[in-house]
């Protein structure tokens, strides 16, 4: 594994609180596709973990509450790649991000702005000249 894996800032997923399971991927086979455990699922105890601060892990389990298995339990599977160490990193940085957009803060409320005048008389003004144009194209002077 190349390090630890930060989530936002200095918090990072402890390397203890990572369970692993591996097993066979489906898909085509050949040879040696048989005999390896190239399918990886990664398993971090959302609910009971120490590594993130409290506010961020009540706002991870309210975001992730669809994904939760077993009481508070996030849940990641990587098989795309052939070799296993590959697919450990995806599932790692799979993880990561997903708690890191779990753990961001709400965005700003927007803040509603009233239109300045003079944009809305600009606005008025081409309409109307616009308009004119278009009348200005009427076939009742052409004979």
């Amino acid at each position: 594994m190349s390090g630890p894996h930060v989530i936002r800032g200095s918090v990072s997923l402890p390397e203890a609180e990572l369970m692993w399971r591996f097993s066979r991927s489906s898909g085509p086979g050949g040879q040696h596709v048989n005999t390896s455990d190239s399918q990886v699922e990664l398993r971090f105890d959302l609910a009971r973990t120490d590594a993130l601060p409290q506010v961020w892990k009540e706002r991870a389990l309210e975001r992730l509450a669809g994904r939760l298995v077993d009481g508070g339990v996030v849940v990641v599977r990587a098989s795309e790649h052939r070799s296993q160490w590959r697919n450990r990193e995806t599932a790692a940085v799979r993880l990561a991000s997903l708690l890191a957009e779990a753990t961001a803060p709400p965005p700003k409320q927007r803040r509603a702005t009233k239109i300045p005048r003079g944009i809305n008389e600009r606005r008025l003004r081409e309409k109307k000249q616009r308009g004119e144009t278009k009348r200005g194209r009427t076939g009742r002077d052409w004979t």
